[in-house]
């Protein structure tokens, strides 16, 4: 398994970097979700500001697009005092032949101390982290299909937040579950803190056969996925991931799975609604189930600063 080749943890068991969600034990995903509550609060002081990376560069490498996921880790950053470089890869080096290790190292001859990376072939993290300096931390944040573990923690710190805990919780993860790295790191990170059920649902053709094997119960009509869920997480259609028929029209996928005010009824009155965004209102979530008392999409935002935080803190403070 790729966390035991490429150990995100340091002889001692701390965190140095952050690839994945999967085989993190319980006490540093907790570690990293109380931190992180710490944190909430600064966002709402006058001074937004904490110097526990005064001195150290944070380098945000997208090979691939995402403004919130950047946006968040720069102010994640900023708000620990750190240097935030950030590198449109896309237009750079990497257009012109350069390899992502040649990068690296010429990044990191720039004095380095973390690098925030995003692309779209998976393994790309746990390849930079395996080729790094000892006191350089590597965050995954999207890699392919695989994983993108600081959004499984910002929404295990959602749920953690309205729901006091989880080990009686049942989950239901909705929509295009094979595209999506956010899924699999939902549920890694939601298994491992002891929700009760967690269920996966979707069409038979974008559910990836190898689900159950996860611990995951799955659904394929969004009634018997959401009957009772404490919590709603819906995914992204990912048309750009998408090679062949796999969906006969996004149109058809709202009519069986997407998520309108009286379907939110079978799940339980007092259940939230989640979204890693972008959402395509209309296609997946009905605008009036988004803009519910229900939802806490914007609150998740808002907790991916002090999660980010809490990530990079933790990790900057841990040697190989």
């Amino acid at each position: 398994m790729l966390h035991q080749r490429h150990p995100q943890l340091n002889r001692h068991g701390e965190l140095i970097h952050l690839l994945s969600t999967e085989g993190l034990p319980r006490d540093i995903l907790t570690h990293i979700l109380d931190t992180a509550s710490n944190f909430v609060s600064v966002n709402d002081r006058e001074v937004k500001k904490v110097p526990l990376l005064r001195g150290k560069s944070v380098f945000n490498l997208f090979f691939e697009n995402s403004t919130r996921t950047r946006t968040t880790f720069e102010i994640a950053a900023k708000r620990l005092s750190a240097d935030v470089i950030n590198l449109d890869i896309a237009r750079s080096s990497a257009s012109k032949g350069e390899s992502l290790l040649d990068t690296i190292a010429n990044l990191s001859a720039m004095a380095a101390d973390i690098f925030v990376v995003r692309h779209s072939e998976s393994g790309a993290p746990f390849l930079i982290a395996k080729h790094v300096a000892p006191h350089v931390h590597v965050i995954n944040a999207g890699d392919g299909r695989h994983a993108h573990p600081t959004q499984g923690l910002l929404d295990a710190y959602t749920i953690g937040h309205y729901k006091g805990g989880f080990s009686n919780l049942t989950v239901a993860i909705v929509g295009d579950v094979l595209h999506s790295r956010v899924a699999r790191s939902d549920i890694h990170a939601l298994t491992t803190l002891g929700c009760a059920e967690v269920r996966v649902v979707g069409p038979k053709t974008l559910v990836p056969a190898d689900m159950a094997a996860m611990g995951v119960r799955v659904c394929h009509t969004l009634q018997e996925g959401l009957r009772d869920a404490d919590v709603v997480i819906m995914l992204r259609l990912q048309n750009e991931r998408m090679s062949g028929a796999l969906l006969p029209s996004s149109q058809e996928f709202f009519k069986s799975f997407g998520l309108t005010p009286e379907r939110l009824q079978w799940a339980k009155p007092d259940a939230i609604v989640m979204h890693p965004g972008p959402i395509n209102r209309g296609v997946e979530i009905d605008s009036a189930v988004a803009d519910s008392r229900q939802s806490v999409i914007l609150p998740q935002v808002t907790f991916g600063i002090a999660v980010r935080m809490a990530v990079m803190s933790i990790v900057a403070g841990n040697e190989a």
